[in-house]
């Protein structure tokens, strides 16, 4: 934030010019505290929130990453939120607000409802994190992996059945979800060795027509031709004038009165930086003059990628 009022950017001198303005100001760690001045990347954030100690299960577990930056895009959306919170209190006071937050705080407050149940009660905290249990959800199968999820009595039941394995509905740890979970190792290791005996496929129709929970474990070229996806509409194509024909993910949420759609490609570098400074009322003499002097760039219209239609 300290760059920005050096630069004159900051949001006293944005204010001035437009006091009812929405100003976000995202940091690594926090804007003050030990590690507010410390250089950030994703990988540090998962470290200090303790992400890295529940995707490990244990605190007695190696620490693992999430490969992928999950806090910095878990940040964004809630920039976003709060952006949008922030513009319908404007609406209602007419009043601007300056929305603070860091990336630490936005990783801590995703996992405290799902992760951090042991210390949520003061003076009555876990020493130490214990994992429920060390096999995960991802089954590996005569052909590939698989994912199945059974919580309650009736999805047990469903399992029983698909792997023909009523036995295991008499036996008494399994005999209530709360001894299904007290015995989770047991119940997990049975399930794998019985989906190492056939092959993805006929699990998935076996199981589904059980009504269990399940689904197969994709790569990530599989994911874009996958039904589900497809029906969806998940992933679309567009032509970009550049690079020719993207495939990309459309957003996630559908407005029911207004489409969301991409309607263009990312621009060049300066593409519409002309524009912008007309549109802010600038004449064509000075924004050739910024640009002479270096401090814009005013890109070209992109030429049509080869084989592409002008």
């Amino acid at each position: 934030m300290y760059w920005c009022e050096r630069i004159g950017v900051g949001e006293r001198d944005i204010r001035a010019v437009a006091p009812s303005i929405i100003y976000v100001s995202i940091s690594g760690f926090g804007e003050t505290g030990p590690f507010a001045q410390k250089p950030v990347y994703d990988p540090l954030v998962q470290a200090l929130s303790g992400l890295t100690s529940v995707q490990a299960g244990s605190d007695e577990e190696r620490p693992r990453l999430v490969r992928t930056i999950v806090p910095d895009k878990l940040t964004g959306f809630a920039a976003a939120q709060a952006v949008t919170a922030a513009l319908f209190a404007r609406l209602r006071t007419g009043e601007g607000q300056h929305i603070r937050l860091s990336m630490l705080d936005s990783v801590v407050a995703f996992l405290w409802g799902s992760d951090m149940g042991a210390h949520t009660f003061v003076g009555d905290e876990l020493a130490k994190e214990t994992a429920q249990s060390f096999i995960d959800l991802i089954y590996e199968t005569a052909d590939g992996y698989i994912s199945v999820a059974v919580q309650s009595n009736k999805e047990w039941a469903g399992l029983c059945r698909a792997f023909n394995t009523p036995e295991w509905r008499e036996d008494p740890r399994f005999a209530t979800s709360a001894l299904r979970q007290e015995n989770i190792d047991a119940r997990l290791t049975l399930t794998q060795e019985m989906l190492h005996t056939a092959n993805t496929d006929e699990w998935l129709d076996r199981l589904e027509a059980e009504d269990v929970p399940c689904a197969p474990v994709l790569t990530r070229s599989q994911v874009i031709g996958h039904p589900q996806i497809v029906a969806n509409e998940t992933v679309v194509e567009h032509e970009h004038p550049v690079a020719g024909t993207l495939r990309q993910a459309r957003p996630a949420p559908r407005f029911s009165a207004m489409p969301t759609m991409l309607r263009h490609p990312a621009p060049a570098l300066g593409q519409h930086t002309g524009e912008v400074l007309s549109s802010a009322g600038l004449s064509e003499s000075e924004i050739a003059g910024l640009a002479a002097d270096g401090v814009i760039t005013l890109g070209p219209i992109p030429e049509p990628a080869t084989g592409q239609a002008s």
